[in-house]
């Protein structure tokens, strides 16, 4: 399902065509069915880790230098590994800013980086304080391109389902429509989001054992 295609379901199933409102500060058509779509997403987004929600950039620590920039998408990170040399790839240890400040407490104190923190919304402080430059690889979460931006997107092509309940939700909210319309496409919605959270929280990680990641129960 691309963007015209989800656009022209929502109102069939609302049978409303979402007029522009009028008035100072009144949203157009598109930007009512534009909402309706970024809130579903955001909501399918945040209730399961797809592989398409994760994101790798390699970078680089400088010596002396115990903080890394954040990439300007970031949402949270999988892991954060440095390379030595030798190609050698060392994962780092999430900690408390406090804790780097105990277990570290001389900033001039340098070696290979074996922790980090979120120190800031702009970057991450390592510790111990990097003694050389080191390449630094980051997995993290982002916000995928939205449908309504790009026209197609991962789960308009492979879970239509979840991003049309999803968006009918927030359509109907908007037109404080009747309950049991609404509770009938919270059941379609919470349903295709269960065999979603199959796929993105269980199929996908039946052979991982990384203990921070959520696992859902496959049968």
């Amino acid at each position: 399902m691309n963007y015209a295609e989800l656009v022209s379901a929502i109102k069939a199933y609302t049978e409303n065509d979402f007029p522009d409102t009028v008035g100072s500060g009144g949203l157009t058509s598109t930007e009512q069915l534009d909402t309706f779509i970024r809130e579903a997403e955001q909501r399918v987004f945040n209730s399961v880790q797809l592989l398409d929600l994760r994101k790798n950039v390699t970078g680089n620590c400088t010596s002396g230098n115990k903080y890394l920039s954040v990439p300007t998408d970031w949402l949270s990170n999988f892991s954060v590994a440095v390379i030595d040399g030798a190609g050698r790839y060392e994962y780092l240890l999430n900690k408390d800013v406090n804790y780097l400040r105990e277990a570290y407490p001389n900033p001039a104190t340098t070696g290979k980086p074996v922790c980090y923190a979120y120190f800031d919304k702009d970057s991450f402080i390592l510790a111990p304080t990097p003694d050389q430059s080191y390449s630094v690889e980051l997995h993290y979460f982002y916000y995928p391109e939205s449908i309504v931006d790009a026209g197609t997107s991962w789960l308009g092509d492979n879970f239509d389902s979840v991003l049309l309940y999803g968006s009918l939700l927030e359509a109907y909210t908007y037109m404080k429509g009747e309950a049991d319309v609404y509770t009938a496409y919270q059941k379609r919605y919470d349903e295709a989001l269960a065999m979603l959270k199959q796929l993105g929280d269980g199929k996908n990680r039946q052979d991982m054992y990384r203990t921070p990641q959520a696992r859902y129960p496959v049968g």
